[in-house]
């Protein structure tokens, strides 16, 4: 399966009644201690108001919304809302495409996706809406899957994903050929480094990640400028950018090179 809008949605549709507890079981339980680091990551304070992309069943937004600020979770799979809203009613949820955020500009304190990024068609147009949405100085905090550093771990972390993952999925879920497809997603993600580049790519700074779990999972984190003239600058490269002639498809055009 490719990563079109429709074919991803209906595929979380599928697996979001037990999606939570497919992944506690597939992380042997390490997905409540990266929900509490992404969460201590994106530092939510009390008034402020924070974006949750991807935010599936609202397990993640729940968790910021306990901090006292105004939680926005937004997904683009109508069976993972529907869920989140029986979980979690207080909480706001709305249906959009992670590249097409239906906010204004500079709305959020700041803006979190986790484990989501991948499964976007474009990320890089995604980190770009992101980027739009933060008010200056806001904070964005990016948790995914990556590539443990370690050669020895991350032979056996591919191991797991290929082999082990799907009989587990097999047993858990509602849908295992979905888990095939996140399966695979992991294994063609890139690294730290390179999402790193692509968050400096769309404007971001202070860009730094930290490893989770070994690498199995890292944790990267980004602001908007405060100086207006740096946001200008961005703004000017990216318009440059957009009168480029479009890459045919496969290439690397819309990869920032900065």
């Amino acid at each position: 399966m490719d990563k079109q809008p429709e074919q991803v949605s209906e595929m979380f549709d599928d697996v979001a009644p037990n999606y939570d507890r497919t992944n506690a079981i597939m992380s042997v339980g390490n997905s409540a201690l990266w929900r509490i680091a992404t969460v201590r990551a994106v530092e939510p304070k009390a008034g402020e108001r924070i974006l949750d992309v991807a935010a599936g069943t609202g397990t993640s937004s729940a968790a910021i919304a306990r901090s006292g600020a105004s939680i926005v979770a937004v997904d683009l799979s109508p069976g993972m809302i529907a869920e989140g809203r029986k979980r979690y009613p207080r909480i706001e949820f709305v249906e959009a495409n992670a590249e097409k955020l239906p906010f204004g500009d500079d709305e959020f304190d700041a803006v979190t996706i986790s484990f989501g990024l991948r499964n976007v068609e474009h990320p890089l147009v995604a980190l770009a809406e992101m980027y739009r949405v933060l008010k200056p100085g806001g904070r964005l905090v990016v948790c995914e899957f990556s590539k443990p550093p370690r050669a020895l771990f991350r032979t056996g972390y591919q191991a797991y994903t290929k082999f082990a993952m799907p009989i587990i999925a097999k047993v858990t879920s509602s849908n295992s050929e979905a888990y095939d497809y996140l399966a695979e997603s992991i294994r063609n993600w890139p690294d730290q480094s390179t999402l790193s580049q692509w968050i400096r790519g769309v404007g971001f700074t202070r860009v730094v990640y930290r490893n989770l779990t070994a690498g199995v999972v890292a944790l990267h984190r980004g602001h908007k400028p405060e100086d207006a003239a740096i946001r200008a600058s961005v703004a000017k490269r990216r318009a440059t950018r957009a009168r480029k002639p479009a890459a045919a498809p496969g290439g690397s055009a819309a990869e920032p090179t900065d």
